[in-house]
């Protein structure tokens, strides 16, 4: 497949499956625009292909995220920065569950009406959210994240239906755990609170998916490719799990 001639926005795009991502759309000719807030990062993934640039944004400021659409003017918007955070829900501080919101589903929503805001009159369009299996199931201790992430995917179903004769389609890819720094800081976390070893902290994640692994960020990157390929025009509002069957 060629995406060549088409721009693309990846949120979060300086690391993990983000910085995956982005190398995908780059590979197959899309310019590519990674954001975020660390800048190291962002330009060590950007060095990895000449089609990748780099643009700090915080993506739950208003006005820089719709600053960078304008700019842009992607065809091809990846909603992939977030944030985890785990404790009990009787534990969990308001400001707390606030920011899982502000970030999970807040920062989406803003990405989403300032990437089709830019997409107007535009004849093709993708926007994808990474969301997780969170967003179709409960977990315990993450019940602020599960909470917007599920948000995350009733915005998906909405935009769909809005874009649906407009030439965008608008869907989400939920990932079980997933083998990347943010999954490596949450077993640390585990590690700390428990007293489990690595390997014990581990297993406790990957015992939720039935092929008893995290889910590489290489398969997230290839689902987004196929949303973006030919044969993916009738997809849209769709919740899409990549999770060894979990789900």
């Amino acid at each position: 497949m060629t995406l060549s001639g088409k721009t693309a926005v990846v949120t979060g795009g300086g690391s993990g499956v983000g910085a995956v991502i982005a190398v995908e759309l780059a590979r197959a000719g899309a310019r590519v625009i990674i954001c975020g807030r660390r800048t190291a990062p962002l330009y060590e993934t950007a060095a990895l292909h000449d089609n990748i640039s780099a643009e700090v944004c915080d993506i739950c400021d208003e006005t820089t995220i719709s600053e960078l659409m304008r700019k842009t003017a992607p065809d091809i918007v990846i909603a992939n920065a977030g944030a985890s955070q785990s404790a009990p829900l009787i534990k969990t501080e308001l400001s707390d569950f606030q920011r899982m919101v502000d970030i999970n589903l807040t920062g989406s929503f803003l990405t989403f009406r300032e990437g089709l805001r830019a997409m107007h009159g535009k004849p093709w369009g993708r926007v994808i959210a990474i969301a997780s299996t969170a967003g179709l199931k409960g977990y315990t201790y993450v019940a602020p994240y599960a909470a917007a992430k599920h948000g995350v995917i009733g915005l998906v179903k909405s935009a769909a239906l809005e874009f649906a004769r407009k030439g965008i389609t608008v869907n989400a890819i939920c990932p079980s755990f997933l083998d990347t720094e943010m999954t490596e800081r949450s077993i640390d976390n585990i590690v700390e609170k428990t007293g489990m070893s690595p390997d014990e902290a581990r297993a406790s994640l990957t015992g939720t998916n039935p092929m008893r692994r995290l889910v590489p960020p290489e398969d997230v990157a290839k689902a987004v490719m196929w949303l973006c390929g030919e044969g993916s025009d009738m997809v849209t509002g769709q919740a899409i799990s990549v999770s060894g069957g979990e789900i």
